[in-house]
């Protein structure tokens, strides 16, 4: 047998968001003004609980909102359960020649400073860019995983911290 719940079960976002969609199709057929749905948008709104959203459909025909069905849980957790975030691709394990390209790099720097004041010319400085947007198109998705992992280590200590 299947249980009615209760009307003064208390509403969330996705009832709220329900009832403002019923009461736009109710606008849109002419059933409700522009102030009327104010209104009734605003109560919706504010409204807590299944009773307070019935009341506002009362006079009006379907469509009503249709109300998520509740969860029943055996328990509910305390407190909510934090992961640690992946760890860091470590150096080793990275492919042979992502390690050879970025250890170049710095080389490729000291050589464009000498290179520029030995031959002259400031285009040598393009020299380490250009490696590095190769390097970057090669292995992009590395970097850019790796990036966002520290953030989110970053993220993790800081909500650690706030928490004492």
């Amino acid at each position: 047998m299947t249980e009615v719940p209760s009307p003064d079960l208390r509403i969330g976002d996705h009832d709220r968001e329900s009832a403002l969609k019923a009461l736009g199709e109710h606008l849109s057929a002419g059933r409700l003004d522009l102030d009327e749905y104010g209104d009734r948008s605003a109560k919706v709104t504010a409204a807590r609980t299944r009773r307070d959203l019935a009341g506002l459909f009362a006079d009006l025909p379907e469509p009503h909102p249709v109300f998520e069905t509740p969860v029943q849980s055996a328990a509910a957790p305390v407190a909510p359960v934090v992961t640690k975030p992946d760890q860091p691709v470590q150096w080793s394990d990275r492919p042979l020649p992502q390690r050879v390209a970025a250890a170049a790099v710095p080389f490729l720097w000291v050589a464009a400073v000498v290179l520029f004041f030995v031959v002259g010319g400031w285009w040598w400085f393009a020299l380490p860019f250009v490696f590095t947007a190769a390097g970057s198109a090669f292995w992009g998705k590395d970097w850019e995983r790796d990036r966002q992992a520290a953030y989110d280590r970053r993220s993790y200590r800081r909500d650690r911290w706030d928490r004492r």
